[in-house]
């Protein structure tokens, strides 16, 4: 059974920094790739950042330049380093696989909170 868990959210001052790590269990395709997404109250999922099997990544306009999203291939574990937080990241963060919209690669964490105070 696969298992997404995603930790190290909280609350933090604007400019601050968080790490956010999603420890993944059971068996994933490499081929799906992994990524965080996020959900700010009243507003829809949005993409943060994705990275490919390959190592390749991607990122959101608002994510480019501050955050950076890594992964452990031994421990399953991703990450999601994130600087110079600012309000407008407060959400709820998701660690899911990049090619969720695939049968075999639809798996998503719970979600971590993210709140930045200006």
């Amino acid at each position: 059974q696969v298992q997404l868990a995603e930790s190290g959210g909280g609350s933090a001052q604007a400019g601050e920094s968080l790490k956010l790590t999603c420890v993944v269990t059971g068996y994933i395709s490499r081929g799906c790739g992994m990524g965080w997404y996020r959900q700010a109250p009243g507003l829809e999922r949005e993409l943060v950042a994705t990275i490919s099997n390959d190592g390749t990544t991607s990122y959101s306009d608002s994510a480019r330049g501050r955050f950076t999203i890594s992964q452990d291939n031994v421990k399953n574990i991703l990450y999601l380093q994130m600087t110079n937080l600012k309000a407008e990241d407060t959400a709820i963060y998701y660690c899911a696989t990049r090619l969720h919209h695939l049968q075999e690669c639809n798996y998503w964490g719970q979600g971590t909170q993210v709140t930045v105070s200006s």
